[in-house]
């Protein structure tokens, strides 16, 4: 059956490929360290489960060291020329977007279809499978399309990946902050502490508690699926729902979109804010969050007035 341990094993092969590229670019500044830092990726998603706590949570921390020595630094890949390149999109035009539709496409069309053929594929699984056939898929037709050389997938790959950086990596390292604070009890600390910070039977006052709180959460830690459960926990479940009689649905659904105006001021959601201005060359990191702050202020507003206008009623 097919499930996330095939998924697994092709981003580690992804990644064991960028690091002998790497390892190969004798012009890389950081040669070593970068092959060092995309081999422990590799390592990880090869052997993760074989590895144990201690294991993983020691590449974690290699990881974190190489990342602070430069890693993975930014090498000279054999690929094509900017020349080549603005050659090629006036060439073909549009149609190079063309292939980017593959992934998409295959990924809705295989969450309808591969459950019909089976045990074949996980059921719980069958989108992230889908998923990765998609890019598979489109990787092949471009092959075919563009004839570059054999190389040129794990080329390409590795200077996105070098353009991004260890930033790649923050999303998942957030999550699995989320998933400790929770283990470690910070939702019924704040819950503890909810009461001394709102006066009693105040819905406003509550409601700005747990909205104000999941933006800055996470701002903080840069994924509102982390905050969630910490502030729904500590305020939203004891607070809104349980003390003031609030609808849990409004109250839930409506607090994950004000978590998200936290994202959208946050570096820590690299993902979203730091990657694509190092894949555009900007040159201030910083430039998406500061053009979305306009936005993000007045509808954390927006949906703080959703939640104490209609979870009462």
């Amino acid at each position: 059956m097919i499930g996330l341990a095939a998924l697994y094993a092709l981003a580690g092969l992804v990644f064991g490929a960028c690091a002998l590229a790497t390892l190969a670019d004798r012009q890389h500044p950081r040669r070593w360290a970068g092959a060092a830092f995309w081999g422990l990726i590799a390592l990880e998603f090869l052997a993760g489960d074989q590895l144990g706590d201690m294991g993983n949570g020691l590449i974690v921390l290699a990881l974190v060291a190489l990342a602070l020595a430069g890693a993975p630094g930014k090498g000279k890949p054999a690929t094509s020329s900017p020349d080549a390149r603005e050659a090629s999109a006036r060439r073909h035009g549009n149609r190079l977007f063309l292939p980017a539709l593959i992934v998409p496409g295959v990924a809705l069309a295989g969450t309808f279809l591969l459950p019909r053929l089976g045990t074949l594929v996980d059921p719980k699984q069958v989108t992230l499978v889908s998923l990765g056939l998609g890019a598979l898929l489109a990787v092949a037709v471009l092959m075919a399309w563009q004839r570059p050389p054999t190389a040129a997938p794990v080329q390409e790959g590795r200077r996105l990946a070098e353009a991004v950086g260890w930033a790649m990596l923050l999303p998942q390292m957030l999550a699995s902050l989320g998933l400790i604070f929770g283990l470690a009890g910070v939702g019924d600390i704040i819950g503890s502490l909810a009461p001394l910070a709102i006066p009693e039977g105040s819905r406003l006052a509550a409601v700005l508690a747990f909205t104000g709180g999941m933006a800055l959460f996470t701002i903080l830690m840069g994924n509102a699926f982390a905050a969630f459960p910490v502030l729904m926990g500590g305020i939203g479940l004891p607070v809104l729902v349980n003390g003031l009689g609030g609808d849990p649905v409004v109250v839930g659904a409506v607090g994950m979109l004000a978590g998200f105006c936290g994202t959208l001021l946050s570096p820590m959601a690299a993902n979203f804010n730091i990657v694509p201005a190092a894949l555009l060359e900007l040159p201030d990191r910083y430039a998406v969050i500061r053009a979305q702050a306009a936005t993000a202020i007045p509808l954390w507003l927006f949906n703080s007035a959703l939640i104490w206008g209609f979870a009462f009623r």
